[in-house]
Formats: structure tokens, C-alpha cells, sequence
């Protein structure tokens, strides 16, 4: 072998354990051997091609005389050495720039300096779509505008997104929903003030609509042995209504400046078989504190409040409060225990306000309390839709809206669904169906008008050219009454509702 190298090294080949490459028509050549499972394979490098050499005697002359150029042409490429990296996590990755690294650290900086709105477009843009969600409200709340950010927000948060409702904004979609679910899990005595308070300063601005779907009592320890002897169940012991208060609105409706609708139900859902009546009221306390905190709401324009069992005394102190309302356009107090004395407490509120939607549907309403709304009605020039249906109005109440229609220039839309009413409220109404030319939609299903009332109410519709809407099914009308009312409808005959079987 040293015979070999010496040989080389005359002719003026370079040996070398470690390939230096050189220009392809160099003529020098380099020796070097391949290392595979602890095997020396001799061999040499002539230029950028690797001959082996395993018999050192057979071919030192060959490799020696032979011109370098043939040399080139028969080299086997397949047995050219490879150079593997022995760092297996090593690769040929390009460096990343300098701006991209600068908006990495802002990215991972950004709750202690947080730097949006002084980036150019398209880095800010990479910014937002790489900042965490575990972010603070406190700094992204008034800092980040940007849509696409609160829609991974909510997505991320709630399974259905439906922006449609929240005017396609995904900001106002996640702090009314936000704000919805702290109020909805608010303990009083339990949970502190400050977890709604600390949120107002970052949400007031995008809150335009609140839908409480429930309300909690204060949690009460279990009632001993002695304190339940002689009470029938557990729900007896819970007798202080005082003590059962839900959250106080004061603290937060005066500071949601654009705050337009309000929906609240004092109850709690899904309780299974934790059911118990305390859990369903509605304390005087808490129709005063809610009373109190409507009223400071200036911007309020709807108001709800179903299922939460308000009476009469609840419903007055109420719509005391919103006498005058400056801007209040819709009320509806549905599914409740409203009686007379609730009904005489809103017709006083129909003119002392600017009030276009009043529904005080499923409650308990008789006649008495419909004359009462019917005197309001009478004077009203601002209502423009009344639901009255599942009352116990009688012929008594519907008379007495019949007779308020013939002087209100207002009302479009009237719903008396389902009120005992019967041939006199008919004809009462066929007479408005006469003179009246506001009325567009009338609903009168689910009254025993019978056979009689259908023939009046056909000969009223005969006179009139306004009603685009009369829901007469389930009134026992005979079908030459439907058929009458279809044709004298005219061009709404589309719009007719006349099955009453």
C-alpha cells in the first residue's frame, strides 16, 4: 500500500482522508476510503469521481497510464460517495428575516407591550392571527378591532356562531354573550360585584342587547331538623321572599350607555330534579331594583320579561318606573300572572310613553282589565301592534277593543286569539272591519264565534279594502262564512287564514 501512495503521490496525485473537491479537469486525485460496518474499502478520487481499488497490484499500472480523460467517461456514478450530516436534525431551513422575527417577539411580548395599530397592514395582519386567545380582556378589548380575531374568539368558545344577530359583528357577538353568561352565573352573595363591575369599562361600548335566559337565587343552607319540622316539603322553608333576591341591575344598566333591548327571565334552567319553587320567584326586591335600573336606562327601547311569575302588584310597581320613558318602544311582559289591576297599570303607561309594541299575551286578563287597555287604546296615537291572546277578555273585553278601534287611527296588527270570545265580540268587530282603515292583520282563532258571528264578519269584510290578514280558524264558522271572507279580501286572499274546523 505505501509502494501504492508513494507511486501516486510521483505521478502528482493529492491523497487525502477527506474529499476537498476540486475542478473537474484537474488532474490531481485524491485517495480516500468508505467506511460501511467497520469495512475499509480502498479507493481514489479523480476529480469529482471514486474508483475502488481492491486489488492494489492488478491496477495501479491501469489507473497510473491510463489518460484522465477515458478515465472520466467510464466512472460509475453509482458508486459516487455520499456525505451524510451526523446531526440528524440538521437541515438546509433558510434563516428567518428580521421582520419576522420582530413580530414574533411582538407576539410573544404582547400583554406587556402590546403594538398593533403602528404596524403596516399586512404585518399587523400576521400579528392578529397569531396572538393567543388567553389574552387579557383588559388589553385586547379596546385595542383590537379587528373581526377576524374575535371570530376565532367566539368560534373557539361557543359551538353555534349566528353573527346575523348581532349586526354581523363578532366584537358585540362576544361581549353581549360574555356579559350574558357572568350574569347568568352570577350567585349573589357569592359571587362578587367586581366581576361585573371590572367588565363594564371594557364592553359598554359594544353591548347592545342582553338576553338572560336565567337568573340564580342565593345559594341557602339545607334547613336542619328542627327548622323543617312542621313545613310540608323543603320548598316551605324558603318563605322569606327578601331573602331569595337575584342580581341587582342597578349597578350596571345606567353605565351601558348604548344598551337597546332587555331580555330577562328569573328563573333557572335545567334543573332537573333540584326542582323547587324558590327557584322560580321573583321578589318584590328584585322588580324594584330591575324597576329602578330600567328607568336609568335612557337608551332602552325594548323591554322583556317572561316566565318569572310577575302579578299585578309587581306589574304596577313596574310600569311606574316607566312612565315617561324617553325612548322605550316595545314591552312585552308574556307568560306571566298579570291580572286587572296589572292590565289598568299598563293602559295608564300607553299614553305616558311613545310605546309601538305592547304583548301581554298568556297572562290573566278579563274583561274588566281589556276596557281598561280598550279606554287607552281609544286616546293612543302611537301603538301600532297589541297582542292580547290566551287572556279570559269574553265578549266583555273584545266588545270594548271593538269599540276602541272605531276611534284609534294607529293599530295595525291585533291579535284576540283564544279569549272565550263569541258572536257579540263579531259583530262588534264586523262594525270596525266597517269605519276602520288601519287594521292590516286581525286574529281572532280559537273563538267560539260560531255560524252567526262567521255571516257578520263576512258582511263586514264585504265594506272593507285594508285588512290584508284575518286568522279565523278554530271558530266554528260555517264555510260559506270562510269562503265569503276569502273573496272579499281581495287582492290578500294569499295572506287569508280560514280553517276553522
Amino acid at each position: 500500500m505505501e509502494t501504492f501512495r508513494a507511486t501516486l503521490m510521483s505521478r502528482g496525485f493529492l491523497l487525502s482522508r477527506q474529499p476537498t473537491f476540486k475542478h473537474k479537469r484537474s488532474a490531481k486525485v485524491r485517495c480516500s476510503s468508505r467506511v460501511a460496518n467497520s469495512n475499509i474499502i480502498p479507493g481514489v478520487f479523480l476529480g469529482s469521481h471514486f474508483i475502488n481499488v481492491t486489488d492494489t497490484e492488478m491496477n495501479l499500472t491501469k489507473l497510473i497510464n491510463q489518460p484522465i480523460k477515458k478515465l472520466n467517461r467510464e466512472v460509475d456514478h453509482g458508486k459516487l460517495r455520499r456525505i451524510r450530516a451526523e446531526d440528524l436534525e440538521w437541515s438546509l431551513v433558510v434563516v428567518p428575516s428580521l421582520t419576522q422575527l420582530c413580530l414574533e417577539h411582538i407576539v410573544h411580548n404582547f400583554e406587556d407591550k402590546p403594538i398593533v395599530e403602528e404596524l403596516l397592514p399586512k404585518h399587523k395582519a400576521s400579528v392578529l392571527e397569531k396572538l393567543p386567545l388567553t389574552l387579557p380582556l383588559t388589553i385586547t378589548a379596546n385595542l383590537i378591532s379587528d373581526e377576524g380575531y374575535w371570530k376565532r374568539y367566539c368560534q373557539s368558545r361557543w359551538r353555534v356562531c349566528d353573527v346575523s344577530e348581532y349586526g354581523n359583528s363578532w366584537k358585540h357577538m362576544f361581549f353581549e354573550r360574555h356579559l350574558e353568561n357572568i350574569i347568568e352565573h352570577f350567585v349573589p352573595d357569592v359571587t362578587d360585584n367586581k366581576s361585573v363591575l371590572e367588565l363594564v369599562p371594557l364592553c359598554r361600548d359594544y353591548v347592545k342587547r342582553l338576553k338572560i335566559s336565567q337568573l340564580l337565587p342565593p345559594v341557602k343552607e339545607p334547613p336542619t331538623i328542627e327548622e323543617s319540622d312542621g313545613a310540608d316539603s323543603v320548598s316551605d322553608f324558603y318563605t322569606d321572599g327578601s331573602s331569595m333576591d337575584h342580581f341587582d341591575f342597578r349597578i350596571l344598566l345606567d353605565k351601558l350607555s348604548n344598551l337597546d333591548e332587555l331580555q330577562l327571565i328569573y328563573g333557572v334552567k335545567n334543573c332537573g330534579m333540584n326542582f323547587e319553587w324558590h327557584l322560580f320567584q321573583f321578589t318584590l326586591r328584585d322588580c324594584q331594583s330591575l324597576a329602578e335600573a330600567v328607568k336609568s336606562c335612557k337608551s332602552l327601547k325594548v323591554l322583556r320579561i317572561h316566565r318569572s311569575n310577575m302579578e299585578d302588584e309587581k306589574c304596577r310597581m313596574l310600569v311606574n318606573h316607566l312612565l315617561d320613558h324617553p325612548s322605550l318602544l316595545e314591552l312585552d311582559l308574556s307568560h306571566n300572572l298579570i291580572g286587572d289591576r296589572g292590565a289598568r297599570a299598563i293602559g295608564k303607561l300607553l299614553n305616558r310613553s311613545c310605546l309601538e309594541t305592547l304583548n301581554i299575551y298568556d297572562n290573566r286578563i278579563s274583561g274588566r282589565g281589556a276596557q281598561a287597555l280598550a279606554h287607552a287604546l281609544s286616546k293612543n296615537t302611537s301603538l301600532v301592534s297589541l297582542n292580547l291572546r290566551l287572556n279570559q277578555l269574553g265578549d266583555e273585553g273584545g266588545q270594548a277593543i271593538a269599540q276602541a278601534l272605531l276611534k284609534n287611527q294607529t293599530l295595525v296588527n291585533l291579535h284576540l286569539g283564544a279569549n272565550e270570545m263569541t258572536e257579540p265580540t263579531a259583530t262588534a268587530l264586523s262594525q270596525v272591519l266597517v269605519q276602520n282603515t288601519t287594521l292590516r292583520s286581525l286574529n281572532l282563532s280559537c273563538n267560539k264565534l260560531g255560524t252567526d258571528g262567521g255571516k257578520v264578519l263576512g258582511e263586514g269584510m264585504s265594506h272593507n279594502s285594508s285588512l290584508l290578514e284575518c286568522d279565523i280558524r278554530l271558530t266554528e264558522m260555517s264555510l260559506e262564512s270562510e269562503y265569503c271572507i276569502r273573496e272579499h279580501a281581495g287582492t290578500s286572499n294569499d295572506l287569508m287564514h280560514y280553517s276553522s274546523q
